[in-house]
């Protein structure tokens, strides 16, 4: 990542990572840092401060990587493209589910957005029509924070999937965003009350020896009967019944404070198209 970073953001942390050692090591050495630091530092609320419009650097040198990764098992599929990083998303998986919306997971490091992941957000939207049409009747005038709902407490077969763009991440990384991005979204929807248990059984078998480099493939879905999915590279990491679970989950994206707000108003629009 080296040249990714402005002379005035390099000062803040000439500490840590002096000038010359990023040219004599280059990307190697500052994405090492950059990847301490994340490891060091918390998802929580502030993961969501707006976009930095600087980084066109950055997002080249991920697209780049992204791409290198991208499966080929979907070479001759239509797929859409994720804008910020450049990432290729099927419109329609095997199972019939469509893409309804793209959107990009994003840290912040000191004064540096970092791109963490590319997402898409697929459902069944013949299911979803169904639903709609038979709570609502007809479609709102935008979208609402009743037809959000409606989606998130559904037992619709959803699928997030994530594809890796930063190479410093980390299983441990991935674990700590599950622990306090998904933790905080079970204590909004209970009560106030933060549910251990349910984390550790998402991420149980999810270890280390699990490398993530640039588009590496994460999957995680609702399946009927409330049961939420995950898988790494295709293995099967956990399978968790649980209602609270998979609505605290897709509240991350379509919830009050979601992680990609641009992300959560594309997904609305195409709800409204279902009407």
């Amino acid at each position: 990542m080296a040249g990714f970073m402005r002379e005035e953001e390099k000062a803040k942390i000439a500490g840590e990572v002096t000038d010359k050692e990023m040219i004599k090591e280059g990307e190697e050495k500052s994405v090492d840092n950059v990847r301490e630091k994340l490891e060091k530092a918390e998802f929580g609320d502030d993961d969501k401060s707006e976009m930095a419009k600087d980084e066109k650097a950055v997002e080249e040198k991920e697209q780049i990587k992204a791409k290198e990764g991208e499966g080929e098992g979907e070479e001759n599929v239509k797929v859409e493209i994720e804008p910020k990083t450049g990432v290729a998303f099927p419109v329609k998986l095997a199972d019939g589910k469509q893409l309804d919306s793209l959107g990009l997971r994003r840290k912040k490091v000191i004064a540096i957005n970092i791109n963490i992941y590319a997402f898409g957000m697929y459902a069944d939207n013949a299911k979803l029509k169904e639903l709609f049409m038979a709570k609502f009747g007809k479609a709102p005038s935008k979208p609402t924070k009743e037809l959000y709902e409606a989606v998130i407490d559904s037992d619709i077969g959803m699928m997030v999937r994530l594809i890796i763009v930063f190479r410093g991440l980390t299983m441990n990384m991935v674990r700590k965003n599950f622990d306090e991005g998904l933790g905080e979204s079970l204590k909004k929807l209970n009560g106030g009350q933060r549910n251990d248990e349910l984390l550790k059984k998402v991420m149980g078998a999810a270890t280390d020896d699990i490398k993530l480099s640039p588009g590496s493939v994460i999957e995680i879905s609702r399946l009927p009967g409330y049961t939420l999915q995950m898988k790494v590279k295709d293995e099967l990491i956990s399978q968790v019944e649980s209602e609270l679970l998979c609505r605290a989950y897709f509240n991350m994206y379509l919830g009050d404070d979601p992680f990609d707000k641009e992300a959560k108003e594309s997904f609305g629009k195409l709800l409204l198209s279902l009407f």
